[in-house]
């Protein structure tokens, strides 16, 4: 997620429990090229293990030095554990350059760039995520996941909307169950409203699927890490915290980021944070206002100390949406795309974007 899984958003995850909390995604070309605020945005915690990089990228060439870089610890100087590779991004600035959702409809092209990756990460695991298709009339994933397979890949996981849904309506999750009898040989994983606990397992029981991967339901949430151990480990889910429990995790995350930004910068990109740390509890709109603007850590300190911490988590407070939702829209993508699925391609101009974070 652009802007939300940076280091110090995964150190406050792994305190909550067991899991892989993958970096956010990173385009090849700007680590190829040293890119500043990529190499910025691909940094990890000095204790962070294990590492793992989403990386982006619509060129072979780019995408295998990149891989290669990270393995070799040539961009910050230690190795990653783990790289995955996002065709999922529905952003119209990455798919009208056939980039994101788009490429696996593109199918001897999106091979390639899985097997330059795979290639040029040696022995270090290379999974892949990618979504339902295009639209309901270009469907992409069951050839998306037997190619990633084929090209061999770790593992695969689908979030299961297309494209032109972005993040609005439910996830299909047949689609999962469909995904898991084509690719047998590697791990399918299920995305798609995990909200709860309950979810991944009522997820991985209907559909079969290996495992779920979260991305919304942990926004202003993330002890839902320490729920999903539970229940994987058959515990019940830990009592929901009240206000006060969630005010200290949210100004420790405010912390963790100051610490790690600097406080101008960290308290600015904390902002967007607040409202879903908040979701449901009765804050008040001018306090909300207030925190939209907040220009320090002690600011924000004061804010949120008039608030009772005594008042209990709202009913249905998980489920309540955070991040991304809005409508269907059309997906923008470069003339002609869609005439041919397995024709020669070249990228369109500006495909390699030095741009990272989604």
């Amino acid at each position: 997620m652009a802007g939300v899984t940076n280091a110090p958003f995964r150190t406050l995850c792994r305190r909550y429990g067991a899991g892989l909390y993958v970096n956010q995604m990173i385009t090849a070309r700007a680590l190829v090229e040293r890119h500043r605020k990529s190499l910025e945005l691909a940094a990890f915690a000095p204790d962070e293990s294990p590492r793992s990089i989403q990386l982006y990228g619509t060129d072979p060439y780019s995408i295998g030095e990149a891989a290669r870089l990270l393995v070799d610890g040539l961009i910050d100087g230690v190795p990653v554990d783990h790289i995955d590779m996002n065709f999922g991004c529905p952003m119209k600035k990455v798919t009208r350059h056939g980039g994101g959702a788009a490429l696996p409809w593109k199918r001897e092209h999106y091979r390639k760039i899985v097997r330059a990756a795979v290639a040029n990460a040696g022995q270090v695991p290379v999974t892949v995520k990618f979504r339902i298709g295009i639209d309901s009339e270009s469907i992409t994933f069951i050839d998306a996941g037997k190619i990633a397979e084929d090209e061999g890949a770790q593992a695969v996981a689908l979030h299961a909307r297309t494209a032109n849904q972005l993040y609005s309506g439910h996830a299909d999750w047949s689609r999962i169950s469909e995904l898991k009898e084509a690719v047998t040989s590697i791990p399918v994983f299920g995305n798609g409203d995990i909200w709860e606990a309950d979810d991944a397992l009522r997820m991985m029981r209907t559909t079969g699927c290996d495992g779920v991967t979260v991305g919304r339901g942990c926004l202003g949430r993330p002890w839902l890490f320490g729920d999903l151990a539970a229940v994987f480990e058959g515990r019940p889910v830990p009592p929901r915290p009240d206000l006060g429990t969630v005010l200290d995790g949210m100004v420790e995350h405010a912390a963790l980021l100051c610490n790690w930004m600097g406080e101008e910068h960290g308290i600015r990109d904390f902002r967007k944070h607040t409202g879903w740390y908040l979701k449901g509890f009765p804050a008040g709109g001018e306090l909300r206002a207030r925190l939209n603007r907040v220009g320090s850590l002690d600011e924000m300190r004061d804010l949120v100390g008039a608030l009772d911490r005594t008042i209990p988590f709202p009913d249905g407070g998980m489920r309540m949406v955070r991040g991304h939702s809005g409508s269907p829209k059309a997906v923008h993508l470069p003339d002609g795309w869609l005439d041919a699925r397995d024709d020669e391609v070249a990228m369109p101009r500006g495909a390699e974007q030095l741009v990272s974070g989604g």
